[in-house]
């Protein structure tokens, strides 16, 4: 992994969310847009102004999920000391998770079409919404004619994304590929979707307490938005150009539980399958890994079961963090953003704090990192990613 572009909540860069990330503050706020429904808190990515940062030529025919992808595919090739115009862009692969890709956009004009008729539906409805198109505007951005493919395993489809762009590189297909996530559906709809099924949080009077991952008093997600692009190489290319490694993608594990549609299942045995395959994957065992960074959504259910799955697992107990209590729950785009704050944990010894945990759930027998972030030696970290559907994705990511 040799370049890192992180839009988040926390912040518009790599190095801003991570120090958000690390002093634990929450990014939780009423969100205008959604004012009148019955959850309107929300962690929107403030500080991305896509006019700004793409140009507005460029960003007004892009749904925000896309901007945001493009935004962070940028940062990442540029931190990675890469030049498109200098690369073998048969090569060169992208490979993006989303949830809704542009469904933003399609709300917007399907109420056009309802309210004003179908000539004021826009030209560019459908290519601004398709979900393939997140990662085939960063394709055509950069110039990377490699496989253009996007993942969508709900909130597992970064990861996915991530570990498919793994499996690209391990077969010689590619010798660089731009992988991530990226997710921007703060809409009605979708916002209206998950409060009815009882998956957001209903503090809203003290957005600090809303998120707060492993905690006896949980009770649901905040929805957010955010996209991470990594730059992933295969090691001899990497070493041949002398490029900074932040970390290295050791392993890959995926499952489906085959259960329910919503529902985790209460043991986390297809979890467990995902987390013992990418052990297996990276030829690593239980005791080496030092740090998992948790899906923790801060829902009952999913809390619960990743909880009696890392016990299970992993008897000695390494340390636990979730970023969800800063970022919130980026869906589609949390798996990558996930294992980019993975990658960064590895870079800077730091195991980042999991805010808004004050009470850690009895049940729960973890060693979560609480109160402040830890300095310490992280040598491999576990970065999990669950989905509706029953979808279940790890990466071991292992020091440079």
């Amino acid at each position: 992994m040799t370049g890192i572009g992180l839009i988040t909540p926390a912040g518009a860069s790599a190095g801003e969310t991570w120090q958000r990330v690390v002093e634990g503050k929450h990014t939780a706020a009423p969100d205008e847009a959604l004012h009148g429904m019955p959850v309107a808190l929300t962690c929107r990515a403030a500080d991305f102004d896509g006019d700004a940062v793409l140009g507005r030529r460029t960003a007004w025919r892009l749904d925000r999920c896309t901007q945001l992808a493009l935004a962070a595919g940028r940062e990442a090739v540029a931190d990675a000391g890469l030049a498109p115009e200098d690369w073998d862009s048969t090569r060169v692969g992208t490979v993006l998770g989303t949830a809704f890709g542009g469904v933003a956009t399609w709300e917007r004009e399907y109420l056009k079409l309802h309210e004003r008729g179908p000539e004021r539906v826009s030209p560019l409805t459908v290519p601004m919404s398709l979900t393939n198109m997140v990662a085939g505007q960063l394709a055509m951005d950069r110039g990377a004619r490699g496989p253009s493919l996007v993942t969508s395993t709900a909130c597992a489809s970064g990861a996915t994304a991530i570990g498919t762009a793994h499996q690209l590189l391990r077969s010689g297909g590619c010798d660089v590929v731009l992988a991530g996530g990226s997710e921007s559906s703060l809409v009605p709809s979708v916002v209206a979707g998950f409060t009815k099924a009882g998956a957001l949080s209903r503090q809203t009077e003290d957005p600090a307490r809303a998120s707060r991952p492993f905690d006896a008093e949980r009770d649901g997600f905040v929805i957010g938005e955010a996209a991470a692009v990594l730059v992933l190489e295969r090691a001899e290319h990497a070493a041949a150009r002398g490029a900074h490694v932040y970390a290295y993608l050791s392993g890959y594990g995926a499952s489906a539980d085959a259960g329910h549609e919503t529902r985790p299942d209460p043991e986390g045995r297809g979890a467990e399958q995902a987390v013992r395959g990418a052990l297996s994957d990276a030829g690593l065992a239980p005791a080496d890994i030092t740090h998992v960074n948790a899906h923790g959504t801060s829902t009952p259910l999913n809390d619960a079961s990743e909880a009696r799955m890392i016990q299970r697992v992993f008897p000695t107990g390494p340390a636990v963090t979730s970023v969800k209590g800063v970022t919130g729950h980026s869906l589609g785009a949390a798996g990558a953003v996930e294992a980019a704050i993975a990658a960064l944990s590895l870079e800077h010894q730091t195991l980042p704090v999991t805010a808004g945990l004050t009470r850690l759930d009895p049940d729960m027998d973890l060693d979560v990192v609480a109160g402040v972030s830890r300095c310490g030696s992280v040598d491999a970290v576990l970065s999990e990613s669950f989905g509706f559907g029953g979808q279940n994705a790890a990466l071991i990511l292992t020091r440079a």
